[in-house]
């Protein structure tokens, strides 16, 4: 089973896949900041704030890779369906043969959180930015069929136990 937390850019994604991880959950990170991690490494520039569309395209790529690897129940921070939201956003092509292909069984959104949304070295832009990626990225995956369930406002561990029962249901 291949779930899916998507939402808005610091809404608790990462820390979340850090408690299921914790858990013994297989975990995919979000690609954009192993992508930013890449480009410093290289020296490139297809960062977000230098080269959005370059960065889109290896987003889908990178979530295309990961979903290929992927076996068994796992648990993405981001994928195919945001990675197509910056796609377009740059003046791309939405991939929708991809969106169908490389589907995701389950989806958790992490809705705004303006009290714990802090900017960091791979987060430069503003939270007004992320609120108007967030209902992008929340209209492209119900438009893809998907139904979101939105995760509480909660600790980190309430929001992995709710989302481990919620499966279970």
């Amino acid at each position: 089973m291949f779930v899916m937390i998507s939402g808005c850019s610091g809404g608790g994604k990462s820390t979340l896949l850090e408690e299921l991880a914790r858990r013994g959950h297989a975990v995919v990170a979000e690609p954009g900041r192993r992508i930013i991690a890449e480009e410093r490494e290289r020296n490139g520039d297809a960062f977000p704030w230098v080269d959005a569309a370059a960065f889109a395209r290896r987003a889908l790529a990178m979530s295309i890779a990961d979903h290929e690897a992927a076996r068994g129940l796992t648990f993405f921070d981001r994928g195919v369906v945001d990675a197509s939201v910056a796609i377009v956003a740059t003046g791309g092509q939405r991939p929708a043969h991809i969106i169908a292909t490389r589907r995701y069984d389950r989806l958790f959104i992490a809705p705004p959180w303006p009290e714990i949304y802090v900017n960091d070295a791979d987060r430069r832009h503003s939270l007004e930015k992320a609120l108007r990626d967030y209902e992008r990225v929340r209209d492209a995956y119900v438009d893809a069929g998907y139904d979101p369930v939105i995760l509480p406002r909660d600790t980190v561990t309430a929001r992995a136990d709710f989302i481990l029962a919620t499966l279970r249901d």
